[in-house]
């Protein structure tokens, strides 16, 4: 398929789907997992998982390795780790979901600025209902600043974290639009790679030294988190979302993660026990409404013309 198509498949839009879901109650998962283990911990453990044994078999992809780099670091280390602190220092996982979806006005403005991509009616109603949507979560989010389910730390990290998002997203596609052969899944791996060496020198250097064997007497479900965050996610989630990237233009697929705090407040709700104000149940069902009409608003728009 044509790069520059706007309309998605009924494959790829199930792909988007299950990257909504994954996505979403990923932040469970990373909540157990920092039970026990430190950001950096985690981030390491995340990839060493998310690597082995796919990389014995995968051969490295046929790229220049500055995307390989740039892409671990911004995903891996950028990303992640910054949403890591963020859910340490002060941030709840239906929170995190929330504010990590900003995002996509990330994407859009890195799009348009360095990449001149187009930017439909459609879409640009649905960042508009998304807008609402993220403003109520926000106002939300200001209200409970002053409490232990949010810091303002926490909330800086985690905006902080969708901005590296964003950069990873441009990387793919600056990174697709050079290598007529480009593999995802070996793409994916060997990127996965990259960040395990800067995480485990961060957590030499900036954890506490009484924290750095308690991943030893980790218990067994933290490890199950782990798996899930590291295959999961970062192999079948991203893998999808790459293949989607390679597919359409990124400011086509980016808004599809909108649904990801939809999943993740349901999950939070269910597994954590988070509680969510009026204002949040407002917010999500305006994302909801975006969601809708970035999927289906060209196609009414076509019909209408």
């Amino acid at each position: 398929m044509n790069p520059s198509s706007s309309q998605l498949s009924t494959r790829d839009l199930l792909s988007a789907l299950a990257v909504v879901l994954i996505w979403g109650t990923n932040f469970v998962a990373m909540k157990v997992g920092l039970r026990h283990l430190t950001p950096f911990q985690l981030g390491a453990a995340r990839y060493v998982f998310a690597i082995l044994p796919l990389i014995i078999f995968i051969r490295p992809p046929k790229l220049a390795p500055k995307w390989i780099i740039a892409y671990g670091l911004s995903q891996g280390v950028g990303q992640f780790g910054l949403l890591f602190l963020s859910l340490q220092v002060g941030m709840s996982a239906s929170l995190a979901s929330v504010i990590l979806q900003t995002q996509v006005f990330f994407t859009a403005i890195f799009g348009f600025l360095l990449l001149k991509e187009h930017t439909s009616r459609a879409l640009m109603a649905g960042l508009l209902l998304a807008a609402l949507g993220l403003a109520c979560f926000a106002a939300s989010s200001l209200r409970a600043v002053a409490t232990t389910e949010i810091t303002p730390a926490g909330f800086v990290l985690c905006l902080a974290g969708a901005a590296m998002w964003a950069v990873s997203n441009i990387v793919v596609r600056r990174a697709q639009k050079e290598t007529p052969d480009f593999d995802v899944i070996s793409f994916i791996v060997w990127c996965g790679a990259v960040p395990i060496v800067p995480f485990i020198l961060l957590s030499l250097t900036f954890d506490d030294p009484a924290t750095r064997w308690q991943w030893v007497d980790a218990p067994f479900t933290t490890w199950i988190a782990v798996a899930y965050v590291g295959w999961m996610s970062t192999i079948i989630g991203y893998a999808m979302w790459t293949r989607l990237l390679k597919r359409h233009p990124v400011n086509r697929v980016a808004p599809f993660s909108l649904g990801v705090p939809v999943v993740g407040i349901a999950s939070g709700m269910l597994a954590l026990g988070d509680v969510i104000s009026v204002w949040q149940w407002v917010g999500t069902a305006l994302i909801v409404a975006a969601l809708i009409c970035t999927m289906f608003g060209g196609r009414w728009l076509d019909r209408r013309k």
